[in-house]
């Protein structure tokens, strides 16, 4: 048997339990940088592994080994009985989800049975955030309430995956109109994903927006930031290393959004232990870009298989209708 889990802190958990299996914890972060769609294996794991270095603080060497092992445990599976997916509902869980359903839909002539465990609340925990609140029997007694995947369901991830790592956004919007009851947690996690496209209005996405008017209400160290974020935001799953990236491309912008305080100018990294107590102010640019006053236009950087570095379409969430649409003219032109 083998248990792909969403991370390593269910993965240790899972280890105490008397559950029998490989345990493979799934070390990538689908919700962040460049999915493009159609790369070569070797490709796309050079393509991941720079985003990885570059938003982690790790080598490029380590982060292209970590994904390589992890692809060649999946690569194995056929050799045993079941495979068990261990993921939660938020959109870091929902997007590996979706890569590893497209991954054994495309695998002829399968013996192995699939099996899911998805949840979004456990008995007795009144504030369910993930599988890493539970206690080993807690987390050992969702093994019985596992479901089997059906071809339904792989179709589904296979049709996710595609929309979100397609170059045409709107193919997300088309994906949220079908009936995707069968993966019960999809639909919400990928209209938060469509909300993270810079707004209409201003050129922040969503999690741009609240993280601003958090600092401006005066949450302005990242060890209160971080947690209101995430009481507020829960649908994303961030983990402190995505919420802290985001915040380091607010104030490493031409015109920063924000300003960051206490720690090293040069080392504004997780390693740096010094960003726990961190603090944040926001900028004159960032409180008339919040305002609407101003647009952001400094955008480079990916959702899913789209670049938002304002060279091609220029993509924008229109709050008002909630919907996608192309804004024609470039900004930067």
């Amino acid at each position: 048997m083998l248990h792909i889990l969403n991370g390593d802190a269910t993965a240790n958990i899972l280890q105490e339990t008397d559950l029998p299996g490989e345990l493979l914890p799934w070390r990538e972060a689908l919700i962040a940088g460049p999915t493009p769609s159609g790369l070569p294996f070797d490709e796309w794991i050079n393509l991941r592994a720079n985003h990885l270095s570059e938003d982690y603080e790790k080598s490029v060497d380590e982060c292209k080994a970590s994904l390589c092992n992890q692809e060649e445990v999946l690569r194995t599976f056929s050799k045993h009985e079941e495979v068990v997916l261990w993921f939660e509902h938020d959109l870091f869980c929902q997007i590996n989800l979706i890569y590893l359903l497209n991954f054994f839909s495309l695998q002829k002539e399968n013996q192995t049975r699939l099996s899911l465990i998805c949840i979004d609340d456990f008995a007795g925990i009144e504030s369910f955030k993930g599988l890493g609140q539970l206690s080993p029997s807690q987390l050992a007694s969702l093994f019985e309430r596992r479901k089997d995947i059906t071809q339904n369901m792989l179709a589904l991830g296979n049709e996710a995956w595609a929309a979100y790592c397609s170059p045409n956004p709107t193919h997300v919007e088309t994906f949220l109109q079908k009936d995707s009851s069968e993966l019960p947690f999809l639909k919400k996690a990928l209209l938060a994903h469509l909300v993270r496209f810079p707004a209409l209005k201003n050129g922040l996405g969503r999690v741009e927006k609240v993280t601003l008017d958090l600092i401006t209400g005066g949450i302005d160290q990242f060890k209160a930031l971080f947690p209101m974020f995430g009481e507020l935001e829960p649908v994303y799953g961030f983990g402190d290393a995505q919420f802290w990236n985001y915040l380091k491309c607010l104030s490493n912008l031409k015109t920063p959004l924000i300003t960051i305080s206490g720690v090293n100018e040069i080392d504004r990294s997780l390693s740096n232990e010094e960003f726990i107590t961190s603090f944040f102010k926001i900028t004159e640019k960032g409180k008339a870009v919040l305002n609407g006053e101003e647009e952001l236009q400094e955008i480079d950087s990916w959702l899913g298989g789209v670049p938002l570095n304002g060279e091609t379409d220029l993509w924008r969430w229109d709050e008002q209708n909630r919907r996608l649409i192309k804004k024609q003219e470039n900004p930067k032109a």
